[in-house]
């Protein structure tokens, strides 16, 4: 067994706080050297600071670990393109890629701006596309020069609102749900390479939950198993990045506190057919009676409970 990460290069976005921290720093502890990847922003997605970054640099190396910073954009096409260049320019390689960048700016589709639904659409789903685009294609190269299989890992951050959607967050869901999306078809194209693809939707605390809506929820408690520490869902982003993890790709994965789970694709849960064509009045013959009851559209999309 081989859960070991020394010589690997690996790549954390929005590494400076939270969840990107936790993920930094727990990769160099199974001796991957890291980019450490955060322009420093604000909770709004504002502003530019290097010395959070800086610092996650810092702690890694006082741990005896190797790890350098990257000030980038990771929606901006030529910083994205950096960011990969700027791993194997330091350490000669790169191979894992943990996407974990982003920011919200909750609202109801009414109070919604532009402004606002583009900014969060761009940091979460532009933001996964641009870095990942570069790292799958160092991969691809890699992999002809080596004439086969090589080593790469690629891990998406994704959320439960991708699915069963959150009505103060119509730019940050279905941005998630573009990333799931994303993902999947970057594991079918990674097959040949040796790169595999997954996405991991965690509840943990970080700035983004705890400026939400429920965020209250995701406050420290005084006492008591701590559900939401970020070091509760990190250890499933490092296990995927590891050489035992190599034949888990295109999958879908909750973890929080004591729990995780792997979720199935979207399936149909009842199935018609007719004997000629569809028509209006036959559709409404077969929905007009399953949907009589709104529990049945209800139990569809409850929320899991948390």
């Amino acid at each position: 067994m081989s859960l070991s990460l020394e010589g690997r290069v690996a790549i954390v976005t929005g590494a400076a706080h939270g969840l990107g921290r936790c993920h930094a720093i727990n990769l160099a502890q199974r001796g991957a050297k890291i980019v450490v990847n955060d322009i420093g922003a604000d909770d709004a997605g504002g502003g530019r600071n290097e010395s959070p970054a800086e610092q996650v640099v810092e702690e890694i190396k006082a741990a005896g670990g190797e790890a350098v910073a990257h000030f980038g954009d990771v929606a901006d096409w030529n910083d994205a393109q950096a960011l990969v260049q700027r791993a194997v320019d330091t350490y000669g390689d790169l191979h894992i890629l943990i996407n974990n960048a982003g920011f919200t700016r909750d609202a109801t589709i009414f109070n919604m701006t532009e402004q606002d639904f583009d900014d969060v659409v761009r940091v979460h789903l532009k933001g996964h596309f641009a870095v990942s685009k570069f790292a799958m294609t160092h991969w691809r190269n890699q992999s002809k020069q080596a004439g086969g299989p090589i080593f790469g890992r690629l891990i998406s951050t994704a959320s439960e609102s991708w699915l069963f959607g959150t009505p103060g967050q119509p730019n940050y869901a279905p941005a998630k749900a573009g990333i799931v999306s994303l993902t999947m078809g970057l594991a079918q194209m990674g097959l040949r390479y040796g790169v595999t693809a997954n996405v991991v939707m965690p509840r943990a605390r970080t700035r983004m939950t705890l400026k939400g809506a429920m965020g209250a929820m995701f406050e420290k408690p005084e006492e008591g198993f701590d559900n939401f520490d970020p070091e509760n869902s990190s250890p499933l982003f490092v296990y995927l990045c590891t050489p035992e993890a190599g034949h888990i790709s295109g999958e879908l994965f909750l973890i929080w506190g004591q729990a995780t789970s792997v979720w199935k694709r979207p399936e149909p849960y009842a199935v018609y057919e007719t004997d000629d064509i569809w028509t209006v009045e036959r559709l409404h013959e077969v929905y007009g009676p399953h949907f009589e009851s709104r529990q049945v559209v209800t139990d569809g999309f409850t929320v899991p409970a948390m």
